[in-house]
């Protein structure tokens, strides 16, 4: 009845599986729709790695008891344009938008708006978040920590995780831009995807446990990513930890608990973001207008040899996006094992199932 070999899946039919996943493992709908259209909508931009291959690990931490159901945020610290908010340990995607949101609304008010967020947990793609500013004509930057997998450059222990930064701004008639970056040479999402297609890794990612280059994921899994830019990426994961973590009260570097390998503490991962109104400093149409001259001039410059076009920050994954919701979105077989397990173990009906692939 199921064929499980790779092939594109319409975003819809994937919604509708995941989204009843995740109702059957105790989340209320609403938190249930939120995680499952962020998952999808990693899937529908190319970044697989923080798409719904992460189904599995989310609704096992809900089911041992790591992730708390109920989503009952508190606002710790507020003045009129930062608040602080305790996830009170729900996950990570919902509180993100929540507090996104609540960044927005601060700044629409008063010109700009802070959130941090403690006691959180994964939350994904940070581009989903810097979008939502977008589309209310602000500017965005969003940061979160994460588990302990990347070296300060220089040594060969762990310390940050690979502590992602992504900012958006809005253009005119142009595309907008979404910029977003894990501070490591790549996320550890995309070697632990490899890991589950039995494929290689480029060397240069990694360190094995032993502290030498690797091509292989499960030695990568358990010794260290690299830092991208060496130095440099250091520094701004630097940045990003004490923005996320020591900023808002969040747990950090060793001390956050891992997702996948840690299931008896709760993560405690912390999310910053700031949001500032694109017409602080000069009208919306005159900024909207001088980011899209920008654009055209960088588009009018000489390609280097091999090169077929400049791209723009975050255009790639629109090309993504445009592509996969026409022609559907392509999943390996390994993920959808996965994700067809997790729906007969929640006796989800076969008629669901059966929309996702046949």
């Amino acid at each position: 009845m199921i064929n499980l070999a790779e092939e594109r899946v319409q975003s819809k039919d994937l919604e509708n599986l995941v989204e009843e996943i995740f109702l059957n493992a105790g989340l209320d709908r609403k938190q249930a729709l939120s995680i499952t259209k962020h998952l999808v909508n990693a899937n529908l931009r190319g970044v697989d790695s923080h798409g719904v291959s992460r189904v599995g690990i989310y609704t096992k931490r809900l089911e041992q008891g790591l992730v708390n159901r109920e989503f009952n945020p508190i606002h710790s610290k507020e003045t009129p344009v930062s608040l602080l908010i305790d996830a009170q340990n729900c996950s990570g995607i919902p509180i993100a938008h929540y507090g996104m949101k609540k960044a927005i609304q601060k700044a629409k008010k008063s010109g700009i708006g802070m959130v941090g967020i403690q006691n959180s947990n994964h939350c994904g793609m940070l581009a989903d978040y810097t979008r939502i500013a977008v589309e209310n004509d602000c500017i965005a930057i969003a940061t979160t920590n994460a588990p302990s997998t990347m070296p300060p450059w220089g040594a060969k222990e762990r310390f940050f995780g690979t502590n992602p930064i992504s900012y958006g701004i809005p253009a005119g008639q142009e595309k907008d831009i979404i910029f977003d970056m894990a501070t490591s040479k790549v996320a550890r999402g995309k070697i632990i995807l490899a890991e589950k297609r039995n494929q290689q890794i480029p060397l240069g990612w990694a360190l094995s446990s032993e502290g030498t280059p690797t091509s292989d994921p499960k030695e990568a899994i358990n010794g260290v990513v690299l830092p991208v830019g060496e130095h440099k990426g250091y520094g701004i994961a630097f940045l990003v930890e004490c923005l996320s973590s020591l900023f808002t009260g969040a747990a950090y570097g060793p001390f956050i608990g891992d997702l996948y390998n840690n299931f008896i503490d709760k993560q405690n991962v912390g999310q910053f973001f700031l949001v500032m109104r694109a017409d602080l400093f000069q009208d919306l149409d005159v900024f909207k207008h001088r980011i899209d001259q920008m654009i055209r001039e960088i588009r009018a410059l000489p390609l280097m040899e091999g090169v077929e076009k400049i791209y723009l920050p975050g255009e790639i994954e629109m090309e993504n996006e445009l592509d996969r919701r026409k022609n559907g979105i392509p999943l390996g077989k390994e993920t959808v094992s996965e994700i067809v397990t997790l729906a007969q173990k929640y006796n989800i009906k076969e008629s669901l199932i059966d929309q996702l692939v046949t």
